[in-house]
């Protein structure tokens, strides 16, 4: 309600004009009180602005909107190695092989490394990559069929190198290559014989190559084996395991049977594809996420640890897990983020087990928007991505560890072709090691942050960022977005060692910009020289809390005579009235029909006075009226 005040002296309260005795008093306040500081100085202990210093950020990505500072060592997204404390630096440097050769459009099914050499499936063509000469040379073997598993084992004194496929498999002993038709999907290695279990669920064994024995059957619908692999039960002994659309299940080879384990999945197509045991532990993917599977003690326990947990990842890197690998460092999980593929359905069965997979696709992958990428994950921190695609071309299909060529590598395939990114067999510093080869560039996102007050506004000052290693071709980029706009505003290219600070929003005008919240992104350049990287210590933001003004008025009411048709008694009343009300009332000391900003509704927070007694109802009551 928007009542006049036209007239010197005067306010209007819960719609009744009182007459004031002195000029109105206002004070702001919506003021933040002062910081109480214990002890020593801090980064934070400055009176008039509080800082966000982001100098860690080894917990990994997958944070979007920051809950609390306790989450400031945590990333949204990002390409750069964020391993490092006090290091935000560029990934290792991958490098693409020739191109295979093989004809047609091709998917590569099955990396594997073979007397130190690397061999690669594509599509059926079976090749050996020269290491040397950077070629796969020609063709070693055309498989009946795009390879499932591939393994290399010892039996009898001979070295195998063992590929299946569907409706059977190949063996190799280093001079001749054998297509045998025994059934076979996965393979595993176990009790000095070789296991394949087939798309039945129906387990063999072998004790001499091309001998099979039928032993345990899944008890579940055909095509519902996804992989087969060792892992240790609850006693501690390793047995094998199979995974299943519908989860888990245990080995038992005293009775040549299957049974299930505490794993039980809702039943889904892409459960434990590519699954593994790592350390202590099998991990099993499903979609993105991942189930570590820890036994020991006569027990078993169940955790979550995929890039899913928390935000997970954005829209366009979002995928499914197509197979986890690993290192001695970490667990890689290679992620399919590219639309489902279109499939030629004349040359597959509706039951085929191979049409979730994408190593097996008989035509060209349809792709979406999705970027491809391959995530890692060290156990003490969150997860980074090593590598992503440069566009949304294809998918990952397979990838392997190996020290082929006396170099300890990951090997992956990508939009047919084979790639490589060496890898560290020791926990390592890299910025302490002088040969260590870094990628071009890398992007990181930091969370959205709100000072914990989404609904508060803040206004941010300056950016302090502390770099080292950078020159006129090495650099680090900062740019910021407000408000959940993913537009963002950048700063000049940092190409000078030390602090660089930036205002906001720009050096010549130091005026500040506000935000509710506020996200800042970080770009990591190099030069020609692959062993050098331009390494970003810290970002600093310093910023202070504004609330919305909101005014504490102090008037002196005159209640001495007759005003404006109301008597003493009757403005003393209706003052009660208004104190005593229990939501707010309307107050102003100007026409507010003329000025919105001259309406304020506001509760009484204190009122004392000077009153006769008696039936002599005048008096000078002094309240004060805040706004809520």
């Amino acid at each position: 309600m928007a009542d006049k005040v036209i007239s010197p002296s005067e306010i209007t309260l819960n719609s009744i004009l009182y007459p004031i005795t002195r000029p109105v008093q206002s004070t702001l306040a919506s003021i933040y009180p002062s910081k109480v500081v214990f002890g020593d100085t801090n980064k934070d202990t400055n009176p008039t602005s509080s800082v966000l210093a982001f100098s860690d950020q080894r917990g990994g990505i997958g944070v979007e909107i920051m809950k609390s500072e306790a989450q400031v060592d945590r990333a949204w997204y990002s390409t750069a190695n964020i391993r490092y404390n006090n290091h935000l630096i560029l990934p290792p440097l991958s490098t693409a092989t020739a191109a295979s050769g093989a004809s047609g459009v091709i998917h590569v099914s099955a990396l594997i490394d073979y007397l130190d050499e690397v061999y690669g499936v594509f599509g059926t063509d079976v090749r050996k990559y020269d290491n040397t000469a950077d070629s796969w040379g020609s063709q070693l073997h055309d498989l009946p069929a795009s390879g499932s598993d591939a393994i290399v084992v010892r039996m009898g004194g001979t070295l195998y190198l063992v590929f299946a496929h569907r409706h059977g498999y190949t063996y190799f002993d280093g001079t001749t290559w054998t297509d045998d038709t025994e059934d076979m999907l996965y393979l595993s290695f176990w009790d000095d014989k070789l296991w394949g279990i087939d798309y039945t669920g129906q387990l063999r064994k072998s004790s001499s190559i091309g001998t099979w024995s039928d032993d345990a059957k899944l008890p579940l619908p055909d095509g519902s084996v996804t992989d087969l692999l060792l892992g240790r039960d609850a006693g501690g002994s390793v047995i094998i395991y199979a995974m299943t659309t519908h989860g888990l299940f245990a080995h038992d080879s005293t009775n040549s049977k299957f049974l299930e384990t505490e794993v039980g999945l809702p039943k889904h197509p892409r459960n434990g594809l590519g699954s593994l045991k790592w350390r202590d532990s099998m991990y099993i993917p499903a979609g993105l996420a991942i189930y570590r599977y820890q036994t020991g003690s006569n027990r078993a326990t169940v955790t979550l640890v995929g890039p899913d947990k928390e935000d997970g990842l954005p829209a366009t890197r979002s995928g499914k897990i197509v197979m986890l690998t690993s290192s001695h460092n970490e667990l890689m999980a290679l992620i399919d983020a590219t639309d489902a593929p279109d499939y030629n359905t004349s040359s597959i069965t509706a039951l085929d087990v191979f049409a979730s997979r994408p190593g097996f696709r008989s035509t060209v992958v349809s792709p979406n928007t999705g970027r491809s990428l391959i995530a890692s994950w060290d156990e003490l921190g969150g997860w980074m991505v090593p590598w992503e695609s440069a566009d949304d071309t294809a998918p990952v299909t397979s990838a392997m560890i190996s020290s082929a060529y006396g170099k300890y590598r990951l090997w992956w395939s990508h939009n047919e072709v084979v790639n490589f990114m060496d890898l560290p067999t020791n926990i390592i510093n890299p910025q302490q090691v002088s040969n260590y080869k870094y990628a071009s560039t890398a992007t990181h996102e930091f969370p959205w942050f709100t000072a914990g007050q989404s609904e508060v506004t803040k206004v941010a000052v300056r950016v302090k960022i502390e770099v080292k290693g950078v020159s006129s071709t090495e650099k680090v980029s900062v740019s910021y977005a407000t408000d959940y706009v993913e537009t963002y505003t950048g700063f000049v290219a940092i190409t000078t060692n030390g602090t660089t600070t930036y205002d906001f929003p720009y050096p010549c005008i130091p005026s500040g910009t506000e935000f509710r919240a506020i996200r800042f992104r970080v770009q990591l350049d190099r030069g020609s020289t692959n062993t050098l990287t331009p390494d970003m210590i810290s970002l600093t933001l310093e910023y202070y809390k504004k609330l919305d003004a909101k005014w504490l008025h102090q008037v002196e009411v005159d209640l001495n005579n007759t005003y404006k048709g109301k008597t003493s008694k009757e403005l003393r009343s209706n003052l009660l009235t208004a104190i005593e009300k229990g939501t707010l009332v309307h107050y102003a000391h100007r026409d507010a029909t003329a000025n919105s900003n001259a309406n304020f509704y506001v509760r009484i927070q204190s009122a004392t006075g000077l009153e006769n007694t008696g039936y002599d109802e005048r008096g000078i009551s002094r309240i004060q009226l805040v706004e809520a």
